[in-house]
């Protein structure tokens, strides 16, 4: 996935006019040369790009560049309080839309505190540049103030990344910057510039129009004889699994994977990453898998005689302990983009490399010209031992008494309510976020965004803030909890700034419930510094950063609670909901467990 940058430094860029013959190029250049101070031309790079917002904050290293910023006004700056939060709130945005999220930060502290931002995007693949201030070119490697090497701390948790020392690379290194982040597998990729770079005035003859890269050109379409062999082997199964991850929503092949669950009519199944691939209100959907999946999910993954993975990486929350997982004999077929990923934990069957859209919609045209199905009655006899999973409920749970609030019930409550409606939910990490993908039942892509990868806390609200810019007339939901929205809650301030009125979800239960939850299994109950003792008023903090405020405490205020900030449609609106701190996640693999050896309740504790 990451390119050495000896080579990327090699590639050549070429750029022409459309309106130009050849023969008369070096005349309409000379023409229409101008000089341009270097941070104009990264203005006009992001403005071809398309690029309607840039989140950031400044400092000495860029103020150069948002002196240019200044003195345009197609590109919205959004000033966050926090670099970290940039770096969220620009993954939001490329998470919702597809687009490529950009965030502009200083040097040292600038880039130290977007790490986390950066490194969460690189492991879910989230397409983003991030442009990252750095002192004069003459002063790097001399400990100059708020230097840092920039380049080497980002190396291992990018796609790739590059200092440009001449303000006359810049053009070109941000066309390879785009390219990069948004083909192939997508992921984050840092420009960093020196403060001379950006001031230096050099002759600007136009941002190119192409990209060639010797060393990098991804592999988008699919091997047709490997598609045609996996096609085989899937038409011939008697137990038939499709297992897909966040490549169908990255590769935007929500509709082909529907379309080829319905011509096979057999089970399907969506990690974390995935959900809303596949209607989650579809029969054929099993619920997510995993850690927390549900009994059919998991065992079907694991009794399946043909697995089909598309876009997923058998990680190990999904499949938990790979020996446990390769003891039923299975045949797999793994399409993903990314070489690197196939037989990386599981060996598989049929590698299938190639764009997740561009192979599925291929097999997809070699079933209509076959006149093969799956075997009825097989099919049929698998369906019959999923319905019997099935009938375990293992999602069920106590509803409580009117003075206790069950999580569970407030995430179903959310649901019911905007199922019909044009809604994106965020989440930040931990219990809240098990529920949020247990219970709110996506039907669309790209809806459910959260960290996958990472685990990172804090993401939900600058996710939110992101994706209400993208889509000012969808309702955007932060499912968060009182431990996670304390990491980035001076967003709060962002939010007003730019009036992106986003509701926040607060399932407070007074502890970090994972970290409680692990240590009431696995320690015998013995909780280490997971208890929160001095919470704030977070009604009285919401209203002192000019939010709405409220307080629920009893179940039967949970929907009148969530209809009244539905209303206030022009309002943040911070929902502190108390609930059961005894609540637990089910079901649940322990580490080290096998998928389907699954804890379902507190019982099996």
């Amino acid at each position: 996935m990451e390119i050495s940058k000896s080579e990327a430094d090699s590639t050549s860029i070429v750029a022409k006019s459309k309106s130009s013959a050849v023969s008369a190029k070096a005349s309409v250049v000379v023409a229409n040369e101008q000089e341009l101070r270097g941070a104009e031309i990264l203005v006009k790079a992001l403005q071809a790009e398309g690029v309607k917002f840039v989140w950031g904050y400044p400092g000495g290293a860029v103020l150069h560049i948002y002196d240019a910023f200044y003195k345009q006004d197609s590109i919205q700056h959004i000033l966050v309080r926090h670099e970290q939060a940039a770096v969220h709130a620009a993954d939001g945005y490329a998470r919702a839309t597809g687009d490529v999220g950009v965030a502009l930060v200083t040097s040292g502290p600038g880039v130290t505190n977007a790490v986390t931002g950066i490194a969460t995007a690189y492991m879910d693949s989230i397409p983003m540049v991030i442009l990252t201030g750095q002192v004069p070119t003459h002063a790097i490697g001399l400990d100059a103030f708020q230097e840092c090497d920039a380049v080497g701390i980002t190396r291992p948790i990018v796609k790739h990344n590059f200092l440009v020392k001449d303000a006359r690379d810049l053009a070109d290194t941000m066309k390879k910057a785009f390219h990069i982040a948004r083909s192939g597998r997508p992921g984050p990729v840092v420009v960093d510039i020196p403060k001379d770079v950006s001031f230096k005035k050099v002759p600007y003859c136009g941002y190119p129009e192409t990209v060639a890269m010797r060393s990098y050109s991804p592999v988008r379409k699919g091997h047709g004889g490997q598609i045609r062999k996996a096609l085989q082997l899937l038409l011939a199964a008697k137990r038939p699994y499709i297992y897909t991850g966040g490549g169908v929503l990255l590769s935007n092949a929500s509709a082909e994977l529907r379309t080829l669950v319905d011509m096979l009519g057999c089970p399907c199944t969506n990690t974390l990453m995935g959900l809303g691939a596949y209607p989650a209100s579809d029969p054929k959907f099993l619920g997510m898998l995993g850690m927390h999946g549900t009994v059919e999910a998991n065992n079907a993954m694991q009794n399946c005689d043909v697995l089909l993975a598309v876009g997923a990486r058998f990680d190990d929350r999904v499949i938990g302990n790979p020996k446990h997982f390769a003891q039923n004999e299975r045949k797999i077929i793994h399409i993903d983009i990314d070489p690197s990923s196939i037989s990386k934990r599981v060996k598989v069957d049929i590698p299938i490399v190639g764009d997740v859209k561009d192979v599925l919609s291929e097999m997809i045209a070699m079933i209509k010209e076959s006149a093969v199905r799956p075997d009825p009655d097989a099919l049929a006899a698998w369906w019959n031992t999923i319905e019997d999973w099935r009938k375990r409920d293992c999602l069920k749970y106590d509803h409580g008494k009117n003075d206790v609030i069950k999580p569970q019930y407030v995430v179903e409550t959310l649901w019911n309510m905007t199922k019909d409606a044009d809604t994106y939910i965020t989440s930040d990490v931990g219990q809240h976020q098990m529920w949020a993908a247990q219970y709110y039942r996506f039907d669309e892509p790209r809806r459910w965004i959260n960290s996958g990868g990472l685990g990172t806390m804090g993401v939900g609200l600058p996710y939110a803030m992101g994706i209400k810019l993208a889509k000012p007339d969808s309702e955007v939901f932060c499912i968060t909890g009182e431990g996670s929205i304390q990491m980035c809650i001076q967003e709060l301030s962002t939010c007003l700034q730019y009036s992106t009125p986003v509701k926040i979800v607060s399932l407070n239960n007074r502890y970090l419930g994972m970290v409680r939850q692990w240590q009431e299994v696995e320690y015998e109950g013995r909780y280490s510094h997971s208890y929160m003792d001095a919470l704030p008023n977070f009604v009285k903090l919401a209203e002192a950063y000019g939010h709405v405020g409220m307080l629920i405490e009893r179940a039967q205020d949970v929907e009148p609670a969530l209809r009244e900030a539905r209303k206030l449609k022009d309002r943040t609106v911070f929902m502190d909901f108390r609930t059961d701190p005894t609540e637990n996640v089910f079901p649940m693999v322990q580490a080290g467990k096998g998928i389907t050896e699954m804890l379902l309740g507190s019982e099996d504790l």
